[in-house]
Parts: C-alpha cells; structure tokens; sequence
C-alpha cells in the first residue's frame, strides 16, 4: 500500500490525496489520530485510522528518541523512516543568495548562518519528531566570524606554511560547526539532547581521504558518502540510529547532472531544489537494536 495515495476526513471535509508517506507524517504530527476516518483505493469503505491494520502503531509502546521526549499521538512507537524536505523553489532560491552574500561580506556570517539553519530545519520532516527547529544564536558564532577573519588575513600573508596551517584550523571549523549544529536541533521547542561525538582526529582523516580520493576522478562519492555514515554513526542522544542510505554511484551521477544543470546557470533554483531533496530522503532513523541484531 505504500504507493497508494490516501484521503483523511477533518471537520467534515475530505482532505488529499496525499501520498502514505505524507500520511505517516500526519500521523506523528497529531494531525490524523486514530478516530480520523481515512480512505484509500480498495477500501470498501471510510475507516477509522486505527482500525487499518498497520497504519498506526499500538501506542503502549512508548517512544524515547532523546531525554525529555515526549511521545505523539500515533508515533508512540514509530520505528523510524526517511526524512523528507519540502520548500518552493524561490525559497531557496533567495535564501541561498543571502547566505553566500552574507559570507561574502564576512561581518553578517553567523546572522545568515543561524537563519538557513532555522529555515532549513524547520523545513526537514522526521517520522516520530514533529515541529522540527533550530535553537542555535547568532552571537556563539562570533568564535566562526573570528577564524574567519583570521583565515583571510593570513591568506593575504602568503606564507604557504601558514596557509597549510589554516586549512587545518578551517577543518577544526567545520568540526565545531558539525557540533554546534547537532547539538541545537529541538523539536516542539524542546531540545534533544543530541550531540555529535566523533574525534576531531577522525574528521580531519577523513577530510584528508576525501582530497586525495579527488585524484581518482570518481572515488571521492564513495569517500564521501562513508564520512557522512561516520558522521551519523557518532550522533548521540537517541535510541534511533541515524543512517545514511546513498550509495557512492547514486552520490556521483546525481552530483554530476547537478553541477550541469548549474553550469547553465538558469537550471540552477531547480537543481538546487532536486538535489536537495534527494539528500535529505537519503537520511532516515532505525531503532539501534535493529542494527545489534543485524
């Protein structure tokens, strides 16, 4: 059934269709309980969604994906599912424009930052987590504004030892960014308590595998897809394991036909958008007991 579109009754009026993923999503949201009558092709009938056998899941199993959680109507015990991403294409669009803009001119640097991830957070759909947010401020960036500055300060000096040496720092950046990110994301304005633990020492490894995998031509997707896999690996503060689905050959084409579809300038919103969404879905969660028994 998972191909079937799906229509929900709210306040007297038919709602959809919408596709099971989307209803799922409903579901975890409270949107659709299990008194709401739902339709679908080859049902006889309207029934109540609890009534359909496997739509919503026995609710006496509580879900605890992070300390403080508090279980959802219908996603009590969700076991995971890909992530989704939905935003219109002048969305993105004039909020990428913004924040390389803002990187350009260095001072507004953590003002834009802050304000994609708020939008781009708050746009990502999570089975079992709704209202997804972003909790992180502008002003505990000013440490990122300051190696910034740094970093463009000595690229002026043009000292190649120094240089090297900033590519370092840059890496260490990154690093914190990927901590300071993980650790800011909420749902229903209620942190999660997620961190990321992974060693500074193993990111720039694997920074340093990722560039010389660039000389093989085509290497680098599989480098790269297994850094991500590292980097959800070491997200702690949940039951669910965070995953990361693509393959090197599916990262590859689709990088390629996205840096052609940008190289003609026009296509570049739409690219955007495509791939986007594309990463995003490749991202889901498991409960850490299926990968144990696996």
């Amino acid at each position: 059934m998972a191909d079937r579109s799906w229509f929900y009754a709210s306040e007297g009026q038919q709602k959809g269709p919408f596709p099971e993923s989307q209803l799922h999503d409903f579901i975890a949201r409270g949107t659709v309980g299990p008194d709401t009558l739902v339709w679908t092709e080859g049902m006889s009938g309207w029934q109540k969604a609890g009534e359909v056998p496997g739509l919503i899941p026995d609710s006496s199993d509580p879900l605890a994906t992070g300390p403080g959680s508090t279980p959802t109507v219908g996603a009590a015990s969700y076991t995971g599912g890909a992530l989704s991403i939905d935003f219109e294409v002048w969305e993105i669009t004039w909020r990428t424009i913004v924040l390389w803009l803002g990187l350009i001119f260095i001072i507004p640097t953590p003002w834009v930052i802050v304000m994609y991830c708020r939008w781009i957070v708050s746009s990502v759909h999570v089975p079992g987590r709704p209202n997804l947010s972003f909790t992180g401020q502008p002003l505990t960036l000013f440490w990122y504004f300051a190696a910034v500055a740094l970093f463009i300060a000595v690229a002026m000096i043009g000292s190649e030892v120094l240089n090297n040496l900033m590519l370092l720092v840059q890496i260490a950046l990154y690093w914190l960014l990927i901590k300071w990110f993980v650790a800011n994301i909420a749902a229903n304005g209620q942190p999660l308590g997620l961190s990321f633990s992974g060693s500074i020492w193993a990111y720039l490894g694997w920074n340093i595998f990722v560039v010389l995998s660039v000389i093989t031509i085509i290497g680098w997707a599989w480098v790269y897809t297994a850094q991500v896999r590292w980097i959800c690996r070491n997200i702690d503060g949940t039951r669910r394991e965070v995953i990361f689905k693509a393959s090197g050959l599916d990262m590859l084409w689709r990088t390629i036909v996205f840096a052609i579809g940008c190289a003609f300038l026009i296509p570049i919103p739409w690219a955007l958008r495509w791939y986007t969404k594309w990463y995003v879905s490749q991202f889901a969660l498991i409960e850490r007991s299926t990968l144990a028994n696996a």
